[in-house]
């Protein structure tokens, strides 16, 4: 009996395919490329090769010119992947023969491509099924990469059989619960370093033993400090037999600490190590310095100028981004606007890029997507409101323009005290001219946003955070040669906010102490330099005039505002007056050796007692050591009697009002039952229905007085009282008040 066709098919499927993996096999091992040796340097191989069955690979610039299958070539070619980037043609050749590679490249530069072949290369000839499981893991520090890395590889990878998926937090326990269902089963996982983790120690039989490869994508910002126990906590349940690919813009220290990755004699590549730039040439860079109170003009006068263009605005905060984004949405200049950072929800910020992606707008964004991401339509311009961090950040946010050979422009705002920037981007070899900024087109914007907080009461608390963590921000960083907090113009950028008073901050203040410390000490320094040189000038040339103790304390000893202060409350006589008024921020002193005052008594002749005169002897009214003790005690009790006789009167008093109180209450409660009892009397005569008039009207709940918890205890307590509760009259109310009353009192 004959096999069924489709049987015949996979078999011969499946012997087609080791064939094809014995042949690409035997193709990189013979001619893979010594290690050390940058394949750029080399001549592209021949097209007829050269004599032998398999030709030189390294060295070439086309895809279809590398060792791999044919499902991954069709998948280049159906993306529109033709020829190599520099990074592709470095990295490549290395990365299928199973080395570990180092990779740093300039953003845009088709790092991705990289990776994403060797790692479905290497499952492919493994032939790797759904019951090995993980077989690859992609970290990204970013979700909104890690979803951009996850569309490469669904598209380059379309004709493989892999099953892979993107593990990201931010979306929510229902998709946690669908992940730990299927993640066993899946071969590539592209994730965020949180999200792995947490699989890790939650999901049931969740297995990486058998992983072949770990890629880092921007390397050097997942191995930092905000992801090194996440990051250690991971490899730590990885095999340390496996293939390694770090990929990066900037390579850091960090990076180079190989050693917790168990790197095998990685290939370092460096591909724009030597070029004249390390940024795209065809990208153009400006400057401009701007004072912290004109950066919002600056801005928004820069918006309304490109209207047609598609900006991407930095700053450092969310709570910056918030403020300018709804402060700007208001003033509405004429462009669409958006904002993300990483405050938002994952659905939120997926759907804010992606509109981005889509059209011409402003992003007002923070470092969130600053990193790896690349937009569809490029991007005209990337505007730094705030100055980066480092020379490092400054190049991922540029990056973000001038991708894959298009043209991109760039423009950072610096203020006075960060001029020391620019001499760091040059000597990174990072080509940015310095430019001034054309003042007539200078639309000021602060006036209009002190209307608009008056306008909008949400807005002056939105306005209040970007003023504190922008000043945080400044505060936090480690390169004081360029972020010096002291050296910012506090109540001007206040007021550029359109703020009306300028909000209190703890470590500004302390900030601020500390360098008004410092300040003093240099004074002191100052002052003994001048006495010594005072002591070494003769005494018949000494200007006294000009160099007394006194004129030394004012000027270097003195704050500024108490030496103004001090200057203004000059006599007449030229002499130095103290000052009345005490300064916000000093402290009064109280001289516990001061004197102490003591209270004085007249007599009706005008002539002054000792205390307690009047309990003394009259004898010995003029010697307060002769007081009568006796009389003082006797006037103690006189006095004691008269508070308690008075204070007994309060309580009468107090007792009545709550009595006549209460009486009138129960007045009230006793008329209100009366009237209700009346309504619903007349209530059920005008209703028609079979429920007693019940239907129409809420049939009210009875209510309960006195100690009784049930109407049983409170007819038993009319009862009682010998009043008939259906008869009863006005009169009969009141003695039942006054009945209930004194039965309480008693």
């Amino acid at each position: 009996m004959k096999k069924p066709k489709s049987s015949r098919s996979r078999k011969q499927t499946r012997l087609s395919e080791a064939e094809e993996i014995e042949f690409l096999n035997n193709w990189i091992e013979s001619q893979k490329p010594d290690s050390g040796s940058n394949p750029m340097a080399l001549l592209p191989p021949p097209r007829n090769g050269e004599g032998t069955s398999f030709p030189r690979y390294a060295g070439s610039i086309w895809f279809h010119r590398l060792p791999l299958s044919k499902k991954t070539k069709d998948g280049l070619r159906r993306g529109g992947f033709v020829s190599m980037e520099d990074v592709q043609r470095a990295s490549l050749p290395h990365a299928l023969c199973g080395r570990d590679i180092l990779g740093a490249a300039q953003t845009g530069s088709g790092k991705t491509l990289a990776f994403i072949i060797p790692v479905l290369e290497k499952l492919y000839r493994e032939r790797w099924g759904p019951e090995d499981g993980v077989g690859c893991i992609i970290l990204s520090p970013l979700r909104e990469l890690a979803a951009q890395l996850f569309d490469v590889l669904k598209a380059v990878g379309r004709f493989h059989n892999f099953s892979a998926g993107l593990l990201i937090g931010g979306r929510g326990e229902k998709f946690i619960d669908a992940e730990k269902e299927h993640v066993n089963e899946l071969n590539i996982l592209v994730c965020t370093p949180g999200r792995l983790l947490q699989h890790m120690d939650e999901t049931e039989n969740f297995d990486c033993s058998n992983l072949q490869v770990l890629v880092l994508d921007e390397a050097d910002r997942i191995l930092d400090k905000g992801f090194e126990k996440t990051v250690n906590a991971i490899i730590s349940q990885l095999p340390k037999k496996r293939q390694t690919l770090l990929f990066s813009a900037t390579q850091t220290k960090s990076v180079k600490d190989l050693a917790r990755l168990s790197l095998k004699d990685p290939e370092y590549l460096s591909v724009h190590e030597e070029s004249a730039t390390a940024t795209p040439s065809q990208l153009k860079q400006t400057a401009m310095i701007v004072p912290l109170d004109k950066k919002l003009d600056m801005l928004w006068s820069f918006i309304k100028a490109h209207a047609q263009s598609k900006i991407l605005v930095f700053l450092s905060s969310c709570k910056q981004v918030k403020f300018v984004f709804e402060a700007f949405k208001k003033l509405r200049p004429g462009v669409p606007l958006k904002c993300l950072h990483g405050r938002m929800s994952q659905e939120r910020r997926m759907g804010i890029y992606s509109q981005f992606c889509e059209q011409h707008s402003v992003l007002f964004s923070t470092d969130v997507v600053s990193r790896g991401l690349d937009f569809n339509k490029a991007i005209d311009w990337v505007v730094q409101m705030d100055c980066p961090e480092d020379v490092e950040a400054y190049i991922h946010r540029v990056g973000r323009t001038a991708r894959r050979n298009a043209e991109g422009k760039s423009v950072l705002f610096l203020m006075p005290s960060e001029k020391k920037m620019l001499e760091k981007l040059e000597a990174a070899k990072i080509p940015i001219r310095l430019t001034k900024a054309n003042t007539k087109r200078l639309q000021p914007v602060s006036g209009l946003l002190a209307a608009l907080l008056v306008k909008h009461k949400d807005m002056q608390p939105l306005a209040q955070r970007a003023f504190i963590t922008y000043l945080r921000s400044i505060h936090i960083q480690k390169d004081k040669e360029i972020f010096d907090l002291t050296q910012l113009p506090i109540d001007e950028f206040s007021a550029s906010l359109g703020l009306p008073m300028t909000p209190k901050v703890r470590f500004l203040d302390r900030k601020m102490k500390s360098k008004e410390l410092s300040g003093k000490s240099s004074l002191l320094e100052l002052e003994n330099s001048h006495k010594e040189h005072i002591s070494q000038i003769p005494r018949e040339e000494l200007p006294i005039d000009d160099f007394t103790e006194e004129k030394l304390d004012m000027d270097f000893l003195l704050s500024k505002d108490t030496q103004n202060e001090v200057e203004g409350k000059a006599n007449e006589t030229g002499n130095y007056m103290p000052a009345t008024r005490v300064l916000k921020k000093k402290k009064l002193k109280i001289n516990v050796h001061r004197p102490v005052g003591t209270r004085v008594i007249f007599d009706e002749e005008g002539n002054t007692l000792p205390p307690l005169a009047r309990v003394a002897d009259t004898k010995a009214v003029n010697d307060s050591s002769m007081l009568d003790l006796d009389k003082k005690q006797e006037y103690y009790e006189k006095m004691k009697e008269e508070l308690k006789q008075v204070d007994k009167e309060d309580k009468l008093v107090y007792r009545k009002r709550q009595r006549d109180k209460k009486i009138k209450e129960k007045m009230k409660l006793r008329k209100g039952i009366a009237e209700e009892e009346e309504d619903g009397e007349n209530d059920n005569d005008l209703s028609g229905s079979e429920e007693g008039g019940t239907v129409g009207r809420r049939q009210k709940k009875p209510k309960k007085y006195f100690d009784s918890d049930s109407e049983d205890g409170h007819e038993e307590n009319k009862k009682q009282m010998g009043i008939d509760a259906p008869s009863i009259s006005l009169k009969q109310q009141e003695e039942l008040a006054l009945k209930l009353l004194s039965s309480m009192h008693s």
